[in-house]
């Protein structure tokens, strides 16, 4: 599709918001890879996200909506799509009572360092997580024993028609990085997490606990989109990886992180094309040595 002529009618309607023609995804996503964006739009408020997809959606334009890009991996040759990146402006966090509300634009970080400051416990493991609140609920982000369907509570997003609509509770149907949201063209605008109150000393301390932890065992140092494959049943990838004798095995510029295996890395030149060979050699060794087959939770983009 050619989008010079749609950027233009969305520059008339909407002068403010940041949009942009073949935009690097490399400089959108943790993996530092990825071709151009045909066109892309940067909004700077939930009011204009919600403006541009209405007017989208009059032109006949589903858009690929990405947070942070931390668990994503575009293609080389890039993407003939439109792209939004809701990062950069939706993104406030308030406070009220025992409740945080995270716009889905914010970081987790930034949801987890706002409860910490008001005495409020549940979001600590999120600390380190380094994706927005809609990336991670959507795929119910964890790490260190906890995950977001422990304390998310209410979520507002716009459906496939950008009708407003509001989960509750189990109605997220969240599972092991699963959410009712996955694998649907939906746009969240914000969560709910309800809190249990704590001493903001003993909240912090975990919160520094937790990053030492993170800092000294994963490649921190190394671009990548975190662990590259789900939890099997009954073990660890990582473990399985390295019982494979892969750690360090490297195709190109992907490399199995010599530090913790559950991460393939860029180690400066890798392309889309490296990551993925890379990623098929690894399940076909796993699966031929421990009868494990490893499923990505990094998302691959442009595949049909």
């Amino acid at each position: 599709m050619e989008y010079s002529s749609l950027i233009r009618e969305i520059q008339k309607a909407l002068p403010e918001l940041d949009l942009r023609e073949n935009e690097p995804m490399r400089e959108h996503c943790s993996f530092r890879i990825g071709g151009p964006a045909a066109a892309m739009a940067l909004p700077g408020s939930a009011e204009q996200l919600t403006a541009l997809c209405a007017l989208l959606r009059r032109a006949g334009v589903k858009p690929l909506v990405i947070g942070k890009g931390t668990n994503i991996l575009p293609p080389d040759e890039g993407l003939d799509r439109f792209v939004i990146a809701v990062c950069p402006g939706v993104g406030q966090v308030r406070v009220s009572g025992s409740q945080v509300t995270a716009d889905c634009g914010a970081t987790l970080a930034a949801a987890a360092s706002a409860a910490a400051r008001a005495g409020l416990a549940g979001l600590e493991f999120a600390h380190g997580i380094p994706g927005s609140v809609g990336g991670g609920v959507v795929m119910n982000a964890g790490a260190y024993g906890g995950e977001l369907k422990d304390v998310a509570v209410r979520t507002e997003y716009l459906d496939e028609d950008l009708v407003s609509r509001t989960v509750r509770g189990p109605e997220h149907q969240f599972s092991y990085r699963h959410s009712v949201f996955s694998h649907r063209d939906v746009i969240l605008l914000q969560t709910v997490f309800s809190l249990a109150p704590g001493d903001p000393e003993a909240i912090q301390a975990r919160m520094r606990e937790l990053a030492e932890r993170r800092r000294a065992s994963q490649p921190l140092d190394l671009p990548s989109a975190g662990s590259t494959f789900k939890r099997p049943a009954g073990g660890y990838a990582a473990a399985l990886i390295d019982q494979a004798g892969l750690k360090g095995f490297a195709v190109g510029g992907a490399q199995v992180s010599e530090k913790h295996a559950g991460f393939v890395v860029n180690t400066g030149s890798a392309t889309a094309a490296d990551v993925l060979r890379l990623m098929e050699h690894i399940q076909q060794t796993v699966l031929a040595r421990a009868g494990v087959a490893l499923e990505p939770e990094v998302l691959i983009l442009g595949r049909k």
